[in-house]
């Protein structure tokens, strides 16, 4: 048998007008059949999905962004992870770079034939690889086009998962590596806008401070910023099986996404010196 392949595109991408470019790597379902058979019942559901994002971002285009956005699930493999698998946040509970088990700590593999060094090259060479090419050549791209880029990597989660943090977690997520991936100014005027959206709360590099895609093309000196939002599912859907959207309550966050958006390109359109 085939280590791993795959008949799904790495990801879906459409080009915009405007220098920000929104990458989505969680909202991906796709298992292949081979893979899929050796999950266990509930991984086969892949209940980890960053669910809806590319609804619940639907303004995207009128923004003129551009929009990345994976296809296969986090389960095969997450992209964002370093292609090392080094941990993100040494010493505390993290999923690897091909998971072995979910956010609940159970068992993906129903047999326990976890994925060996072969396999996860193999995964990393068809799915991350042609997704980070991607993110890094439409960056150069808006760079190129614009003198300026800015990255904005769309996540969610459910608001209580006892394996990575106690309690609850705030709504909107923000995280910029501790300061190193945007502008400070652009940290400060999202963490305003956020702090402003009635009903919901707010963390800057709170629990989640942004992940490899943050963390590795957010570079400010050179004119890219980026910037992770992890928002909590509860605000915009169910947080449990059958993982519906829900319209009326996504309508009350949409607004503030598109606010810090906006706020995005207010800053990088700002003319430089």
């Amino acid at each position: 048998m085939a280590l791993f392949t795959t008949t799904e595109p790495a990801f879906r991408f459409r080009a915009g007008t405007r220098p920000l470019l929104i990458s989505m790597p969680h909202v991906g379902t796709h298992v292949p059949p081979q893979l899929a058979a050796r999950f266990t019942d509930e991984a086969r559901h892949v209940p980890d999905t960053d669910w809806h994002l590319e609804q619940l971002y639907d303004f995207a285009d009128e923004l003129g962004a551009s929009v990345l956005v994976a296809t296969h699930s986090r389960y095969v493999i997450d992209l964002n992870r370093p292609p090392d698998g080094a941990s993100l946040y040494p010493g505390q509970s993290v999923t690897g770079l091909c998971p072995v088990d979910s956010f609940d700590d159970t068992p993906l593999y129903a047999a326990g034939d976890l994925p060996g060094e072969a396999e996860i090259a193999a995964r990393r060479e068809a799915i991350w690889q042609p997704y980070h090419r991607q993110l890094a050549d439409e960056l150069a791209r808006l760079k190129a086009t614009h003198g300026v880029a800015a990255l904005w990597d769309a996540h969610s989660i459910r608001s209580v998962l006892p394996r990575f943090f106690e309690g609850r977690l705030p709504d909107l997520n923000l995280g910029t590596a501790q300061g190193a991936s945007c502008d400070p100014a652009l940290a400060q005027a999202l963490k305003r806008i956020a702090g402003e959206a009635e009903g919901f709360s707010s963390v800057l590099n709170g629990r989640f401070t942004g992940g490899y895609i943050t963390r590795h093309h957010g570079q400010p000196a050179l004119g890219v910023h980026a910037v992770q939002l992890e928002m909590t599912q509860c605000s915009y859907m169910q947080e449990a099986l059958p993982f519906d959207y829900l319209p009326a309550v996504a309508a009350r966050v949409q607004p503030h996404l598109r606010r810090m958006l906006e706020a995005v390109l207010d800053f990088v359109d700002r003319p430089r010196g």
